[in-house]
């Protein structure tokens, strides 16, 4: 059975790659969508992608969208045509490309992705236990086998690792800042504020700026003793690591609730408020009180539902 893996952001292909390793065939192909780090994450895949066929599609956005969007459906519908089963997370056109006969899943766990929920046509929906379906309706009513995910997306790709000990002076902090021309980033992105980070030792990731392995960036974040980032696919991965993350967001995102639920070192601030910045650097001496939940098994639990 020949599967297409829609690779339309670093994320996914994080996300993804664990499935792949396990399900993947010679016959699969790769639709990755042209932007800096996507190129990165697959030209650094060696020991954590197998290596098949890839088609470079255009992302949708900014100027010419629509011409965009017309080139890459053009694109996945020739590529996708001997396929059985196509899996995406977050991309629309893919699916709508596949053939009618082929299975379509769709995962996401942004409520918010209004544009991209509409043009869904699946015949699987994957989503989090935890995700808040008040805030997509557009989804919630698409006639799709539905399956809840009990964990977070970094759950699937990411394993505990070892934090330093003891804080260094000054505290290593890995910052991410977006670009911000993202199909709902307009409305979410919120300055950081410069003095925030006087007398901290920056370490920088930002959008299309990272060098090097991207495969490394989870180790890399496991060796800070803090992280303040806009993004908040970043913050989850490094509270889930047990790093203490300063999130500076308008975003709404039921993982982002799910996450200080359940106790994880998260400061999220979405006006600039000093409280929340000076309880995050409080937190940077305190990971030692910390106790984190139980790794839950969702790696295993989507490889499931992928199988099915």
């Amino acid at each position: 059975m020949a599967t297409g893996w829609v690779i339309d952001h670093p994320a996914h292909a994080r996300l993804l790659a664990p499935m792949m390793r396990e399900m993947s065939s010679p016959e699969d192909v790769f639709i990755a969508c042209d932007r800096f780090e996507v190129r990165s994450m697959l030209e650094f895949s060696d020991g954590h992608l197998p290596r098949r066929k890839t088609v470079w599609v255009p992302r949708p956005v900014g100027k010419g969208k629509w011409k965009k969007a017309y080139s890459r459906m053009r694109i996945s519908t020739r590529a996708l045509k001997d396929v059985d089963l196509v899996i995406s997370v977050g991309a629309p056109l893919e699916l709508r490309a596949a053939p009618r006969s082929a299975r379509r899943i769709y995962i996401t766990d942004t409520e918010v992705n209004h544009k991209a929920h509409r043009l869904v046509k699946a015949t699987d929906i994957v989503i989090p236990s935890h995700f808040k379906q008040e805030y997509a309706l557009p989804l919630m009513k698409k006639k799709a086998n539905f399956h809840r995910l009990n964990g977070l997306h970094g759950h699937v790709h990411l394993r505990p690792q070892l934090r330093p000990k003891q804080v260094s002076d000054p505290p290593r902090i890995m910052m991410r800042k977006l670009i911000g021309d993202g199909i709902h980033d307009s409305e979410e992105i919120l300055k950081i504020p410069s003095q925030w980070l006087n007398g901290l030792d920056l370490h920088f990731a930002n959008e299309n700026q990272v060098e090097g392995d991207p495969w490394q960036l989870d180790s890399l974040i496991a060796s800070m003793d803090g992280v303040i980032t806009q993004s908040v696919t970043l913050a989850s991965e490094a509270v889930i690591l047990g790093v203490p993350t300063l999130l500076v967001t308008k975003a709404v995102r039921g993982f982002l609730d799910r996450l200080v639920e359940d106790g994880y070192p998260l400061f999220i601030t979405r006006d600039a408020d000093e409280e929340v910045y000076t309880n995050w650097l409080a937190g940077l001496h305190l990971t030692d009180s910390l106790d984190l939940p139980e790794w839950p098994n969702t790696r295993s639990q989507l490889l499931e539902i992928l199988q099915d």
